[in-house]
């Protein structure tokens, strides 16, 4: 089975040591550019724009992409709530026929309400979900060219009509993460892919079984994934020297800070992260080569797979097993990562090849090492 593997880009900054601002990177978008030309060229399927309050905005970052990127997917968050189905559908046609049908969607409901406040939305846990599926509704209808008349109790349209054809059809597809009750509901009835965050594989499967179960009433199905860092080196042993390097300036107060942060939101997967590790260093290894020490001081997605490229591969196919056939991935930094995946990696996964492979390398040139005791210094 052929794997689906997409990067992140970091619009809220990038950083070489999680909790040390001297090694951060600012945001800009000629550094976004570089990480996701080079996505584009290794042979990554896609990658992920996030959003937040404290992210460059999806919608913008995107179509600054959309001429420098080829064949990459662009899989843009879309926080319903933050504007109207009839314009969301409109922006999704124009980006989607600016891309070549390269478009895809990352609904996000949203999951911290302080934030959600600051954006000028106040809806509880289960409401934003409400809302979410109102949202698509209108969203999907409009999309597929019919005229919608809906009145919910979040969004009402009167002879909504969307007079820009998207090239993918019926809509681009439809991915989104959640872990509450609400959360899989939601994926049941609506979206085309449930992406988890990486918890172990036997949690994991307990997700998919139940999303798979609520989609089978509504008379479908759902493709799954995973969304998890990566810390992948030549020998394990330098893998977990490198997940250590990676919270080494970490202190005990930052990681109690943002855990108190955290925890003050009302989202289930955050909860979920936060129970892998318990705010503490000591044991994060939560299951063989999975790693939470990424979520010590981040929100979101928090779990590492750390190994050699066969252990992270190997890892990577378990969850495949479980009939997972998407990843999104992300490592620090972000854009030397990537190279260093695809190298290490790809090679070993179904259906993927590193397109700067050993086969494309010319050698025996006058600076080769190979060659050189051979040749004449060059001038």
């Amino acid at each position: 089975m052929s794997l689906d593997i997409f990067w992140f880009l970091p619009t809220s900054g990038d950083t070489r040591y999680l909790g040390q601002s001297s090694s951060g990177r600012g945001v800009s978008n000629d550094y976004l550019r570089q990480i996701a030309v080079a996505a584009d060229e290794l042979g990554y399927d896609g990658i992920l724009i996030p959003t937040g309050s404290g992210c460059l905005d999806p919608w913008v970052t995107a179509a600054t992409l959309a001429p420098v990127t080829k064949r990459l997917k662009l899989l843009l968050a879309l926080r319903t709530a933050l504007t109207k189905p009839a314009a969301a559908a409109r922006m999704a046609a124009t980006l989607d026929q600016a891309t070549k049908g390269r478009l895809l969607l990352n609904v996000v409901a949203g999951g911290d309400a302080a934030e959600l406040a600051g954006d000028g939305i106040f809806l509880d846990h289960d409401e934003r979900y409400e809302e979410a599926s109102e949202f698509l509704h209108i969203w999907k209808a409009l999309l597929q060219g019919e005229t919608v008349n809906f009145a919910g109790k979040y969004h009402t349209v009167e002879n909504a009509k969307n007079f820009f054809e998207p090239v993918q059809r019926p809509y681009p597809g439809l991915y989104f993460g959640g872990s509450s009750t609400a959360a899989h509901e939601l994926a049941g009835e609506h979206v085309d892919a449930y992406l988890s965050w990486g918890e172990p594989p036997a949690a994991v499967a307990e997700k998919i079984a139940d999303v798979k179960a609520r989609a089978a009433r509504h008379g479908r199905t759902v493709r799954f994934g995973v969304r998890l860092h990566v810390i992948v080196r030549e020998t394990t042993a330098a893998a977990w020297a490198a997940a250590d390097a990676l919270i080494s300036h970490l202190d005990d107060e930052l990681i109690s800070k943002v855990q108190s942060r955290l925890a003050s939101m009302d989202s289930e997967g955050q909860r979920r992260m936060a129970a892998l590790h318990g705010g503490k260093r000591e044991q994060l290894e939560i299951s063989p080569n999975l790693w939470a020490g990424v979520g010590l001081v981040r929100g979101g997605a928090g779990t590492a797979l750390v190994g050699d490229p066969q252990t992270v591969a190997a890892r990577l196919k378990e969850y495949a097993e479980l009939g997972v056939d998407s990843f999104v991935l992300s490592g620090y930094p972000h854009l030397e990562e990537a190279y260093r995946f695809a190298e290490l990696v790809f090679p070993l996964l179904p259906g993927k090849q590193w397109v700067y492979g050993a086969d494309q390398v010319q050698t025996g040139g006058p600076f080769d090492a190979s060659t050189v005791a051979s040749t004449k210094e060059p001038a």
